[in-house]
């Protein structure tokens, strides 16, 4: 231990929330013996947005992450997932604390396991996934760390990452169980001083079959039974341990076309090709960056804005729009936003497709492919019931990629009706939001907080003192 605090480790449990703390043994005992509350999610409640505010202590209008993707105005690309640390326009709380630390003539150990922003982190360790791409179109799964050959001996020590299960339609226990082992390697043998660990178990089947679909129970027990190691490796060294989440799902009944909309309003173009229709950035007069609840609607006239707030608002699903000035309302007042933001109904979601045709759907649709498609699309975690056998199509086509064959994975289902769980708004329950587990003293004095408030506890954790988030 390099400082004068004890070490802390602070875990992800995407999902958790008061409902289902009961099914958690481990982490329930760990609320009981400190305190838990809720926390009042920020706009969109998704991961990317989240995370940031978490770690930055303000809100998307300030460190500028507006949703898990976005348009980037300078190229006209439609980005999702992107790790760079350098795209948080506050200084996250591990920087802070080193900065704090180093001002005290000590030093300060972070490690960041698979929470995003974590490449180019002023972090001591760092372990995300990060599959490799040939010059061929060719991808090979993988993970990235630092310093060099982290990941190599973590692989070496506990197994290769099953980056299948991360995301997809094989998703599920086996890469949570993955980072958890990761994670405890990682705090016995390199003592860090503050540990982030994400675990996304709870985010896969309460968004195919929507909590109520699905046995909640269960997977928090699996999800708790997994923190096992992690909890165990901290107490041996004599870590605190924190648990957070990052939102709590909601059933929901229906997807919004939203681009759909768009284009048969004559304002949403394409280009057509030999792989299907591709979404013309350069040449629409408006669509949207579906995620979630959320859509950030871009508009090249300032003055069309009027015109499609006029076409949206009449739209079953869409529950509100905040436009220009009106964005900072939900705080999302930010150059990265959308001119217009939409919010759907609670029982409803944004689906990104801007095709009129299957057909003419581009090649990626029907892969999972979340870099090159201008929106979420949670259908990549279903195999396409309308395949015969689809698990075998896949199989084949491993098989025609190992005898050297371009070939695509295409077993994603089209049809918006499978996904039956979302996220993205601020819940109605209190039981149903994202919580905080900790042994803050601030928390007895609280029924509830804002999810920005955690940076400055974690802060104080850390360092003893209490500073002002930074804008950078």
């Amino acid at each position: 231990m390099t400082t004068e605090h004890a070490p802390l480790v602070l875990i992800n449990a995407v999902g958790m929330t008061s409902r289902l703390l009961s099914h958690a043994p481990r982490l329930n005992a760990l609320a009981q013996a400190t305190r838990v509350r809720p926390l009042i999610e920020v706009l969109p409640a998704v991961t990317c947005t989240a995370q940031a505010s978490l770690l930055t202590g303000v809100d998307p209008s300030t460190h500028g992450i507006v949703a898990n993707g976005m348009l980037f105005r300078d190229t006209r690309e439609v980005r999702f997932w992107q790790q760079a640390n350098s795209l948080l326009q506050a200084e996250p709380v591990y920087a802070t604390a080193k900065r704090i630390a180093a001002a005290k003539g000590r030093t300060f150990r972070t490690a960041k396991l698979f929470w995003w922003f974590n490449q180019g982190a002023d972090v001591a360790i760092s372990v995300t996934p990060k599959p490799h791409y040939g010059a061929d179109g060719n991808k090979v799964f993988g993970v990235f760390g630092t310093p060099e050959g982290t990941a190599e001996a973590i692989e070496r020590a506990i197994g290769v990452f099953p980056f299948h299960t991360f995301w997809g339609p094989r998703s599920g226990l086996a890469s949570t169980e993955w980072i958890a082992r990761c994670a405890a390697h990682v705090i016995e043998t390199d003592r860090p001083d503050f540990t982030l660990v994400y675990l996304p178990h709870l985010d896969y089947e309460p968004q195919r079959r929507g909590p109520s679909g699905c046995d909640m129970a269960k997977l928090t027990s699996e999800l708790d039974t997994a923190c096992e190691p992690l909890i165990d490796a901290a107490r041996r060294i004599g870590a605190r341990v924190w648990v957070v989440s990052e939102y709590g799902h909601c059933d929901v009944s229906r997807a919004v076309p939203i681009n759909r909309i768009l284009r048969r309003a004559g304002l949403l173009s394409v280009r057509s090709g030999p792989f299907g229709e591709v979404l013309d950035t350069f040449e629409s007069s408006a669509f949207a960056v579906c995620d979630h609840q959320i859509a950030h609607v871009y508009i090249k006239n300032q003055n069309d804005i009027t015109k499609v707030q006029d076409i949206l608002l009449g739209e079953s699903g869409i529950a509100s729009l905040y436009a220009g000035e009106e964005r900072r309302e939900i705080g999302l007042e930010h150059a990265n936003s959308g001119e217009i933001v939409a919010l759907s109904a609670r029982d409803a979601w944004f689906a990104y497709p801007y095709w009129l045709d299957d057909r003419l759907a581009p090649d990626f649709a029907r892969t999972v492919d979340i870099h090159r498609k201008p929106g979420f699309d949670p259908c990549e975690l279903f195999f396409d019931p309308k395949l015969f056998w689809p698990e075998g199509r896949a199989i084949m086509r491993l098989i025609q990629k190992k005898l050297g064959f371009r070939t695509l994975f295409d077993v994603i289902p089209l049809d918006p009706s499978l996904v039956r769980g979302s996220h993205g708004l601020q819940v109605e329950s209190v039981e149903d939001r994202p919580i905080l587990i900790a042994d803050h003293r601030d928390l007895e004095t609280v029924d509830s907080l804002p999810t920005t408030a955690v940076r400055d506890l974690l802060l104080e954790a850390l360092t003893g003192e209490r500073e002002p988030a930074i804008r950078r």
